[in-house]
């Protein structure tokens, strides 16, 4: 079953719905005894970017009793429609309503995603509060990044794995076949899930408030359920999809993906992946290669991106670009690094590859100043900045795009005027170019506090605060050659209320999505007007979950939630901030004992485990 004419001749890009692209898995719906439906909450083409889902999508389906099907955000007129029409939202693959699967999965990769879940699930046909899903019905799993912190949408979701997807997927399916064979009730399948390593299932724990309205403290309210919940991980990283579906349409990121290492050590301290995706992991070269050559074949795409959180801190990073430029009809081939650290190393890198275009180059920095990058970790000198621009230029790049933050803790006036000073100096080497001056882009974001890290917590600054300091950067800078974006505060408010937010929030999000709110990281789409509704209905300030200076001794709402990292750690780190220390890379300057050491004994060992499937 499909959607018919009647409803795809009336919306924007129908092939979103219609699912038939190359590679697809057409699994037997009948014979299958698990059904897994994967989404990545946003529109098709965003959620086809992600590398989660094809990941999760092609493991199920080498199960030989389960399959897995997908199902994106419907953009709003194809929901206009389906909601006239009294149809549900259905699968890709077999064209099955949501609510006849199993097991719906989410991956929680951006927090303004959120809503689009709750639309989902109704327009899927299943009750949107978990506490409303009877015998019989999907149970509803989220994970990813997001997964941090899951308090802000226990009301909605069943179960959440933390940590690494691929690690507990087929366990998963395996718990789910085996009680439905003996015909296990909902809560007795939800008790035996909770039972794999990584699961949390919110309905199992207690949590309590003080008279200050601050969380207190979370207990399990149920015999077995874990406390805390740790994250887990694969040790080595699993092998990739060598056939990923290829879409109808052109999508976010329209290539092959490769991801070559999983993890990062370089501590800034403001990134909650940096934490998340610990340890570090990489792909062996001759690995990389075979894989890029299977999805020439597969896939057809000339273009490639090597993904990691830092491109360039692969071992063999020189020796991969080497392998793939030396392939048979390299010369045809796009690669694209687009985690690498801004120095002059990383543009030789750039310039090696293979059939690469020089148009766009990015550099994020995040601070200007060295004093700020010392509290933030993330030291990038001025002269490297400069220097790898004037060599970027001087070969004929045509556009740098720049990227910095704007409230990071510490940040001062001066700190500001840093980056006004350093895109001048960076618009005076423009002139060096052999053609037309390139385009300077400069990207402002609002720091938002990300829950396990060492600025959670840190309050993050007030709208009116974040306007005078964009204001103070672009009357700075006030030149044509160089165009500003900002993101909206607003948004970046709401991102820091969910990254820090309990499971108080849950009614607000919950009429938010009642008054229409979809989409809220698409501008054209999101309304803040709906959110101050929804928190002031709801007795909800967001300033106490955004803006708050929090005590170092309270506790914290997603404290349960073990990533790896120890608080110890986190602290130090934070007093570290504060002081303008640094930490070194732990490849470099040994063990910086962050908690991880203690269940994995051998992580630095893995950064090295390369070499040993060539």
């Amino acid at each position: 079953m499909h959607y018919g004419d009647n409803i795809l001749k009336k919306v924007q890009k129908p092939a979103r719905y219609t699912g038939g692209e190359w590679n697809m898995v057409s699994g037997n719906w009948e014979e299958a005894e698990v059904r897994i439906a994967l989404s990545y909450p946003d529109v098709y083409e965003v959620g086809m970017s992600s590398i989660t889902v094809p990941v999760l999508y092609h493991a199920v389906n080498k199960l030989n009793f389960a399959l897995a099907e997908r199902v994106f955000a419907p953009w709003p007129d194809m929901e206009q429609q389906l909601r006239q029409a009294g149809e549900c939202l259905l699968s890709l693959e077999t064209g099955r309503p949501i609510k006849d699967f199993d097991l719906v999965g989410f991956s929680l990769g951006y927090e303004l995603t959120y809503t689009n879940i709750l639309n989902i699930l109704n327009l899927g046909g299943l009750p949107v509060m978990a506490r409303d899903r009877g015998e019989g019905q999907a149970l509803v799993m989220a994970g990813g990044i997001g997964a941090l912190n899951p308090e802000p949408l226990v009301d909605f979701i069943d179960f959440f794995v933390i940590g690494d997807g691929e690690a507990v997927i087929s366990q998963i399916a395996s718990t789910i076949r085996e009680c439905k064979a003996k015909g296990a009730s909902r809560n007795e399948m939800l008790l035996e899930i909770s039972g794999i390593e990584g699961i949390y299932v919110p309905s199992y724990y207690h949590v309590e408030y003080d008279k200050l309205n601050r969380f207190k403290n979370i207990r399990p309210s149920s015999p077995g359920a874990p406390l805390p919940v740790e994250r887990v991980y694969c040790t080595k990283l699993p092998p990739p999809p060598l056939d990923p579906i290829v879409p109808l349409i052109e999508t976010v990121q329209d290539r092959s993906v490769v991801e070559i290492s999983r993890g990062c050590t370089r501590g800034c301290r403001f990134c909650n992946a940096g934490i998340y995706y610990r340890p570090l992991r990489h792909r062996s070269a001759g690995e990389i290669q075979k894989v890029v050559e299977e999805l020439n074949q597969s896939c057809g795409y000339d273009n490639v991106t090597l993904l990691s959180l830092s491109s360039g801190d692969h071992p063999q990073i020189s020796e991969i670009i080497n392998r793939l430029s030396n392939m048979p009809g390299a010369q045809d081939m796009t690669l694209s690094l687009p985690s690498l650290r801004v120095d002059g190393l990383s543009l030789g890198l750039v310039e090696k590859l293979p059939g690469r275009r020089k148009s766009g180059l990015t550099l994020a920095p995040e601070a200007a100043t060295q004093r700020l990058q010392g509290v933030i970790n993330k030291i990038v000198p001025e002269e490297e900045i400069l220097d790898t621009c004037s060599k970027a230029f001087e070969r004929g790049w045509t556009t740098l795009k720049l990227y910095f933050m704007l409230g990071l803790p510490t940040e001062t006036d001066e700190d500001l005027e840093g980056i006004t000073s350093l895109v001048y100096k960076i618009y005076n080497l423009t002139k060096l170019a052999p053609g037309r001056r390139p385009h300077l882009r400069l990207s402002l974001s609002t720091f938002v506090p990300k829950a396990h890290t060492p600025f959670q917590w840190v309050g993050q600054i007030s709208r009116e605060e974040i306007m005078r300091r964009v204001a103070l950067v672009k009357n700075g800078i006030n030149r044509k050659g160089v165009k500003i974006s900002y993101q909206s505060p607003e948004q970046s408010l709401l991102e820091a209320v969910f990254s820090r937010g309990d499971r108080r929030l849950g009614c607000a999000i919950h009429h938010a999505w009642e008054m229409g709110a979809r989409f809220d990281g698409w501008d054209e789409w999101f309304d803040f007007n709906r959110w101050q509704q929804a928190f002031e209905y709801n007795g909800v300030d967001p300033a106490f979950y955004a803006n708050r200076q929090l005590s170092l001794d309270e506790p914290l709402p997603w404290g349960h939630i073990d990533s790896g990292v120890s608080r110890a750690f986190l602290l130090k780190e934070y007093q570290r901030a504060l002081e303008g220390i640094t930490t070194p890379d732990c490849r470099v300057g040994g063990c910086n004992y962050c908690g991880l050491q203690i269940r994995t004994p051998e992580c630095h060992s893995l950064s090295r485990e390369v070499g040993q499937h060539e």
